[in-house]
């Protein structure tokens, strides 16, 4: 009788966590504040905090940044939390600004996209890329190289196409967005026609979403091929291939070194590294991330007679990082590792 008691109270306590309401600012503190700051004041993401953005941005807008992300961008998408963490997200978010939200027309602003290119290459270029891709730098790391201290969005994301209607584009050229270098494009002497023309040209924007580049989906973890000759002889043929490929040999080594005692790994599985430093030093100023994959390695294994060499598919790991520079290292790198596999098994 007397133990029951407590272990019931503790079965209604779990029973009542479970239940609850999720906390928008702890979930805030766990998937935006590294980004966005802890009071939403900035940092490599956008300021959240000011009365310029929550008072003409929706509810079904931030739902959708948040679901979606900007894909090769700085913010990822989060497909795990629920719409009731989300809305907390939101509400939350809403406490930073006493401005009421202004309900933004979901009809398109008319204007003419041919003057607004002109605009746009004027007055948003510098900032948001010639294209619309954004400031330079992507990732979530403070080390990386960018030209400001906020990244400029990428208007021609496909996730901010998706979330965005036009009139809030044209809100945020009107009234600007303190606490960034966004000033009011009507104080800069454009008239709202003007404005209005930028829109539509921004609504011109396409960025092409490859899936396999972004997701990994469809695409093999490692690249796999079979050498006709012995482990020795494979091993030797990888290194002429790299060295043809200018990359520099940096060593051999049993597959499980440090994973078994000392003396007992298996000597039918090799690995072997290797290294172009002048890649290594320009990906890493972009990602320190990919430090995951660097150097370079490819690892020969015998079993059964059959010798199979293999690598990391870089293109596959491209989908942790959500950043387009590092994407295109990581093509570059699959393309390396495929000639090379067939150099060797050739």
């Amino acid at each position: 009788m007397y133990l029951r008691l407590p272990i019931i109270a503790l079965l209604y306590t779990i029973a009542s966590a479970a239940t609850a309401a999720p906390d928008g600012a702890s979930l805030y503190s766990e998937h935006c504040a590294v980004c966005h700051g802890a009071s939403g004041t900035g940092g490599v993401g956008i300021p959240l905090a000011v009365d310029s953005l929550l008072s003409i941005v929706s509810d079904d807008y931030l739902k959708k940044t948040i679901r979606l992300g900007r894909p090769g961008r700085i913010m990822p998408a989060f497909p795990k939390l629920s719409d009731a963490q989300i809305n907390a997200i939101i509400s939350h978010l809403r406490g930073w600004s006493d401005r009421k939200l202004e309900i933004m027309p979901e009809k398109p602003v008319r204007g003419d996209a041919r003057h607004g290119k002109v605009l746009y290459a004027e007055h948003c270029a510098s900032c948001h890329g010639k294209d619309g891709e954004g400031g330079k730098g992507t990732g979530v790391t403070f080390s990386r190289h960018r030209d400001m201290d906020i990244i400029p969005p990428a208007l021609n994301n496909p996730g901010f196409q998706a979330a965005t209607c036009d009139h809030m584009i044209q809100q945020t050229l009107i009234v600007g967005r303190e606490g960034t270098p966004m000033t009011s494009f009507l104080e800069e002497g454009l008239t709202e026609q003007d404005i209005n023309d930028i829109v539509r040209y921004v609504r011109t924007f396409y960025s092409e979403d490859d899936p396999d580049a972004r997701t990994g989906e469809d695409l093999p973890p490692t690249l796999i091929v079979e050498s006709p000759y012995s482990l020795e002889e494979t091993v030797e043929n990888a290194k002429q291939a790299i060295s043809g490929k200018n990359f520099r040999f940096i060593r051999t080594q049993p597959l499980e070194e440090g994973l078994v005692p000392e003396g007992e790994e298996n000597s039918r599985q090799v690995m072997i590294y290797f290294c172009n430093f002048n890649f290594l030093f320009e990906a890493l100023a972009k990602d320190p991330r990919i430090g995951m994959f660097l150097p370079c390695r490819i690892t020969v294994v015998e079993r059964d007679g059959v010798v199979q060499v293999m690598s990391v598919n870089p293109m596959y790991l491209s989908k942790l990082f959500n950043n387009e520079e590092l994407h295109e290292d990581c093509r570059t790198m699959t393309g390396i590792y495929r000639e090379l596999l067939d150099e060797i098994s050739l």
